[in-house]
Protein backbone atom coordinates (compact mmCIF):
# COMPACT_ATOMS: atom_id res chain seq x y z
CA UNK A 1 0.00 0.00 0.00
CA UNK A 2 1.35 3.43 -0.96
CA UNK A 3 1.67 5.81 1.97
CA UNK A 4 1.94 9.52 1.22
CA UNK A 5 4.87 11.08 3.04
CA UNK A 6 4.18 14.16 5.13
CA UNK A 7 5.61 17.42 3.75
CA UNK A 8 8.58 18.83 5.63
CA UNK A 9 7.51 21.08 8.50
CA UNK A 10 9.89 24.01 8.10
CA UNK A 11 8.69 25.85 11.22
CA UNK A 12 9.32 22.86 13.47
CA UNK A 13 12.59 22.03 11.70
CA UNK A 14 13.85 25.53 12.47
CA UNK A 15 12.70 25.28 16.09
CA UNK A 16 14.10 21.79 16.64
CA UNK A 17 17.49 22.80 15.21
CA UNK A 18 17.48 25.71 17.62
CA UNK A 19 16.80 23.27 20.47
CA UNK A 20 19.51 20.93 19.13
CA UNK A 21 22.04 23.77 19.21
CA UNK A 22 20.89 24.77 22.71
CA UNK A 23 21.24 21.21 24.02
CA UNK A 24 24.52 21.71 25.89
CA UNK A 25 23.89 18.46 27.80
CA UNK A 26 23.90 16.37 24.62
CA UNK A 27 26.57 13.65 24.60
CA UNK A 28 28.86 13.71 21.57
CA UNK A 29 29.85 10.55 19.68
CA UNK A 30 33.51 9.70 19.98
CA UNK A 31 33.89 12.06 22.92
CA UNK A 32 31.23 11.20 25.50
CA UNK A 33 30.28 7.76 24.22
CA UNK A 34 31.10 5.20 21.57
CA UNK A 35 28.96 2.45 20.05
CA UNK A 36 29.59 -0.73 18.07
CA UNK A 37 26.97 -1.36 15.36
CA UNK A 38 28.19 -4.86 14.39
CA UNK A 39 25.79 -6.80 12.14
CA UNK A 40 22.53 -6.05 10.36
CA UNK A 41 19.47 -7.43 12.18
CA UNK A 42 17.25 -9.98 10.48
CA UNK A 43 13.60 -9.27 9.86
CA UNK A 44 11.47 -10.49 12.78
CA UNK A 45 7.65 -10.41 12.64
CA UNK A 46 5.90 -8.56 15.41
CA UNK A 47 5.07 -10.82 18.35
CA UNK A 48 7.91 -13.26 17.64
CA UNK A 49 10.49 -13.81 20.36
CA UNK A 50 12.95 -15.60 18.13
CA UNK A 51 15.69 -13.66 16.35
CA UNK A 52 19.22 -14.35 15.17
CA UNK A 53 21.77 -12.35 17.14
CA UNK A 54 23.81 -10.30 14.66
CA UNK A 55 25.73 -8.53 17.42
CA UNK A 56 27.84 -10.56 19.84
CA UNK A 57 28.84 -7.44 21.80
CA UNK A 58 26.76 -4.67 23.44
CA UNK A 59 25.77 -1.60 21.43
CA UNK A 60 27.52 0.78 23.84
CA UNK A 61 31.29 0.40 24.14
CA UNK A 62 31.72 3.33 26.50
CA UNK A 63 29.69 6.15 28.07
CA UNK A 64 30.94 9.06 30.16
CA UNK A 65 29.29 8.00 33.41
CA UNK A 66 30.66 11.05 35.19
CA UNK A 67 28.44 13.26 33.03
CA UNK A 68 25.47 10.95 33.57
CA UNK A 69 25.86 11.13 37.34
CA UNK A 70 26.87 14.79 37.67
CA UNK A 71 24.55 16.48 35.13
CA UNK A 72 21.31 17.25 36.96
CA UNK A 73 18.86 16.44 34.17
CA UNK A 74 20.50 13.02 33.64
CA UNK A 75 20.80 12.19 37.34
CA UNK A 76 17.20 13.15 38.12
CA UNK A 77 16.03 11.34 34.99
CA UNK A 78 17.91 8.16 35.95
CA UNK A 79 16.32 8.19 39.41
CA UNK A 80 12.89 7.72 37.75
CA UNK A 81 13.76 4.63 35.75
CA UNK A 82 13.18 2.14 38.58
CA UNK A 83 9.88 3.64 39.72
CA UNK A 84 7.61 1.54 37.49
CA UNK A 85 6.12 -1.93 37.19
CA UNK A 86 6.84 -2.55 33.52
CA UNK A 87 4.12 -5.17 32.91
CA UNK A 88 0.90 -3.68 31.55
CA UNK A 89 -2.21 -4.72 33.44
CA UNK A 90 -0.43 -4.38 36.80
CA UNK A 91 -1.56 -1.23 38.60
CA UNK A 92 1.11 1.32 39.46
CA UNK A 93 1.54 2.67 42.99
CA UNK A 94 3.21 6.07 43.14
CA UNK A 95 4.84 6.80 46.49
CA UNK A 96 5.40 10.31 47.91
CA UNK A 97 9.12 9.83 47.27
CA UNK A 98 8.46 9.00 43.61
CA UNK A 99 6.24 12.07 43.24
CA UNK A 100 9.07 14.16 44.70
CA UNK A 101 11.48 12.59 42.20
CA UNK A 102 9.12 13.44 39.33
CA UNK A 103 8.99 17.05 40.48
CA UNK A 104 12.76 17.24 40.94
CA UNK A 105 13.24 16.03 37.37
CA UNK A 106 10.77 18.59 36.01
CA UNK A 107 12.50 21.37 37.95
CA UNK A 108 15.83 20.29 36.46
CA UNK A 109 14.65 20.24 32.84
CA UNK A 110 12.72 23.51 33.22
CA UNK A 111 15.96 25.19 34.21
CA UNK A 112 17.61 24.34 30.86
CA UNK A 113 17.78 26.58 27.81
CA UNK A 114 16.10 23.83 25.77
CA UNK A 115 12.94 23.91 27.90
CA UNK A 116 13.01 27.71 28.24
CA UNK A 117 12.91 28.01 24.45
CA UNK A 118 10.20 25.34 24.34
CA UNK A 119 8.08 27.20 26.88
CA UNK A 120 8.46 30.47 24.95
CA UNK A 121 7.30 28.77 21.75
CA UNK A 122 4.32 27.09 23.40
CA UNK A 123 3.23 30.34 25.08
CA UNK A 124 3.43 32.13 21.73
CA UNK A 125 1.17 29.45 20.25
CA UNK A 126 -1.23 29.67 23.25
CA UNK A 127 -0.58 25.99 24.00
CA UNK A 128 0.89 26.73 27.43
CA UNK A 129 0.43 29.43 30.07
CA UNK A 130 3.23 31.95 30.73
CA UNK A 131 3.52 31.10 34.43
CA UNK A 132 6.23 28.48 34.94
CA UNK A 133 4.26 26.75 37.72
CA UNK A 134 1.33 26.29 35.35
CA UNK A 135 3.65 24.91 32.68
CA UNK A 136 5.21 22.49 35.14
CA UNK A 137 1.73 21.27 36.19
CA UNK A 138 0.82 20.84 32.51
CA UNK A 139 3.94 18.73 31.91
CA UNK A 140 3.24 16.64 34.99
CA UNK A 141 -0.24 15.77 33.73
CA UNK A 142 0.90 15.01 30.17
CA UNK A 143 3.82 12.80 31.18
CA UNK A 144 3.20 11.40 34.68
CA UNK A 145 -0.57 11.06 35.08
CA UNK A 146 -1.44 7.36 35.31
CA UNK A 147 -3.94 5.70 32.99
CA UNK A 148 -4.94 2.17 31.97
CA UNK A 149 -3.50 0.48 28.88
CA UNK A 150 -5.61 -2.65 29.35
CA UNK A 151 -9.38 -2.36 29.62
CA UNK A 152 -10.78 -3.33 32.99
CA UNK A 153 -7.44 -2.97 34.75
CA UNK A 154 -6.25 -0.30 37.17
CA UNK A 155 -3.99 2.59 36.14
CA UNK A 156 -0.88 0.79 34.90
CA UNK A 157 0.98 3.23 32.67
CA UNK A 158 1.95 6.81 31.90
CA UNK A 159 3.67 8.58 29.03
CA UNK A 160 7.01 8.77 30.80
CA UNK A 161 7.04 5.06 31.62
CA UNK A 162 6.13 4.00 28.11
CA UNK A 163 8.49 6.26 26.17
CA UNK A 164 11.52 6.38 28.44
CA UNK A 165 11.36 3.24 30.62
CA UNK A 166 9.59 0.67 28.43
CA UNK A 167 6.79 -1.81 29.12
CA UNK A 168 5.90 -5.42 28.34
CA UNK A 169 2.45 -6.50 27.19
CA UNK A 170 0.84 -9.89 27.83
CA UNK A 171 4.21 -11.40 28.56
CA UNK A 172 5.47 -11.43 24.98
CA UNK A 173 5.75 -7.92 23.52
CA UNK A 174 7.94 -4.90 24.23
CA UNK A 175 6.24 -1.52 24.16
CA UNK A 176 8.06 1.81 24.09
CA UNK A 177 11.61 2.03 25.45
CA UNK A 178 12.83 4.74 23.10
CA UNK A 179 15.55 6.25 25.26
CA UNK A 180 19.29 5.73 24.95
CA UNK A 181 20.10 6.22 28.65
CA UNK A 182 17.65 3.51 29.67
CA UNK A 183 18.98 1.31 26.87
CA UNK A 184 22.55 1.79 28.06
CA UNK A 185 21.74 1.18 31.73
CA UNK A 186 19.67 -1.92 30.97
CA UNK A 187 22.40 -3.21 28.65
CA UNK A 188 24.97 -2.65 31.40
CA UNK A 189 22.80 -4.77 33.73
CA UNK A 190 22.61 -7.42 30.96
CA UNK A 191 18.83 -7.02 30.77
CA UNK A 192 19.01 -5.85 27.15
CA UNK A 193 20.64 -7.84 24.36
CA UNK A 194 21.36 -5.74 21.28
CA UNK A 195 20.66 -7.85 18.16
CA UNK A 196 21.90 -5.53 15.41
CA UNK A 197 21.08 -2.41 13.43
CA UNK A 198 18.23 -1.93 10.95
CA UNK A 199 19.66 -0.58 7.69
CA UNK A 200 18.44 2.47 5.79
CA UNK A 201 17.04 2.11 2.28
CA UNK A 202 19.80 4.11 0.63
CA UNK A 203 22.59 3.20 3.02
CA UNK A 204 23.57 -0.38 3.79
CA UNK A 205 25.08 0.51 7.16
CA UNK A 206 24.61 3.45 9.54
CA UNK A 207 27.57 5.38 10.87
CA UNK A 208 28.73 4.97 14.45
CA UNK A 209 28.42 8.72 14.98
CA UNK A 210 24.77 8.79 13.86
CA UNK A 211 22.63 10.18 16.66
CA UNK A 212 19.41 8.55 15.44
CA UNK A 213 19.33 4.78 15.03
CA UNK A 214 16.90 2.01 14.19
CA UNK A 215 17.85 -1.20 15.96
CA UNK A 216 16.65 -4.58 17.19
CA UNK A 217 16.99 -5.87 20.72
CA UNK A 218 15.59 -8.22 23.33
CA UNK A 219 14.55 -7.13 26.81
CA UNK A 220 13.21 -9.30 29.62
CA UNK A 221 13.02 -12.26 27.27
CA UNK A 222 11.08 -10.46 24.55
CA UNK A 223 12.25 -9.17 21.15
CA UNK A 224 11.60 -5.71 19.77
CA UNK A 225 11.93 -6.18 15.98
CA UNK A 226 12.54 -2.49 15.28
CA UNK A 227 13.08 0.30 17.76
CA UNK A 228 13.98 3.89 16.94
CA UNK A 229 15.93 6.04 19.37
CA UNK A 230 17.96 9.20 19.56
CA UNK A 231 21.50 8.53 20.80
CA UNK A 232 23.25 11.03 23.06
CA UNK A 233 20.54 13.70 23.24
CA UNK A 234 19.56 15.00 26.68
CA UNK A 235 16.31 14.08 28.44
CA UNK A 236 15.14 17.69 28.10
CA UNK A 237 15.62 17.60 24.30
CA UNK A 238 13.36 14.56 23.84
CA UNK A 239 10.92 15.88 26.43
CA UNK A 240 10.71 19.15 24.48
CA UNK A 241 10.20 17.61 21.02
CA UNK A 242 7.49 15.21 22.07
CA UNK A 243 5.66 17.79 24.21
CA UNK A 244 5.55 20.30 21.35
CA UNK A 245 4.12 17.78 18.90
CA UNK A 246 1.65 16.43 21.46
CA UNK A 247 0.28 19.92 22.13
CA UNK A 248 -0.01 20.70 18.42
CA UNK A 249 -3.01 18.51 17.83
CA UNK A 250 -5.89 16.66 19.46
CA UNK A 251 -5.63 13.85 16.91
CA UNK A 252 -4.93 10.36 18.21
CA UNK A 253 -1.74 10.22 16.14
CA UNK A 254 0.37 13.20 15.10
CA UNK A 255 3.26 12.80 12.68
CA UNK A 256 5.62 15.62 11.77
CA UNK A 257 8.38 15.35 9.20
CA UNK A 258 11.35 17.46 10.19
CA UNK A 259 15.03 17.88 9.40
CA UNK A 260 17.36 18.12 12.39
CA UNK A 261 20.99 18.54 11.38
CA UNK A 262 21.55 15.87 8.69
CA UNK A 263 18.68 13.70 9.89
CA UNK A 264 15.35 13.64 8.10
CA UNK A 265 12.91 12.30 10.64
CA UNK A 266 9.28 11.72 11.31
CA UNK A 267 8.46 12.44 14.93
CA UNK A 268 5.42 10.39 15.94
CA UNK A 269 3.26 11.04 19.00
CA UNK A 270 0.25 8.96 20.02
CA UNK A 271 -2.32 10.54 22.32
CA UNK A 272 -4.04 8.64 25.13
CA UNK A 273 -6.80 11.14 25.93
CA UNK A 274 -5.13 14.05 27.74
CA UNK A 275 -1.84 12.19 28.06
CA UNK A 276 1.02 10.93 25.91
CA UNK A 277 0.56 7.32 24.82
CA UNK A 278 3.86 6.92 23.01
CA UNK A 279 6.38 9.03 21.14
CA UNK A 280 9.41 8.18 19.03
CA UNK A 281 11.52 9.27 16.05
CA UNK A 282 11.53 7.44 12.73
CA UNK A 283 14.59 7.82 10.53
CA UNK A 284 12.81 8.25 7.20
CA UNK A 285 15.54 6.51 5.26
CA UNK A 286 15.03 3.36 7.37
CA UNK A 287 13.60 0.21 5.83
CA UNK A 288 11.08 -0.32 8.60
CA UNK A 289 8.79 1.89 10.66
CA UNK A 290 9.08 1.48 14.41
CA UNK A 291 6.75 -1.00 16.09
CA UNK A 292 5.33 0.99 18.97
Amino acid sequence: MFVCRQPLNHELSKLFNKLWDADVNRFLPGKDYSISLQGKADFVPRGSNVSRDSASEPLFCSVNEGRLKNTETYSTFSSLLDNYETSTGVAELVTPQEMAENNHFLDAVLGTEVMKLTHQYLVKKNWAKPDLKDFKSQLYVIWFHLYSRERGKGPDSCGFEHVFVGETKRGHEILGLHNWVQFYLQEKLKHIDYKGYVARKNKSRPDEDDQVLSLQFSWKGHVKPVGSIFIGVSPEFEFALYTIIFLQSNEKVTRQRVRIEEYELEIVVYRHGLYIGTAYPILLSSNNEDLF
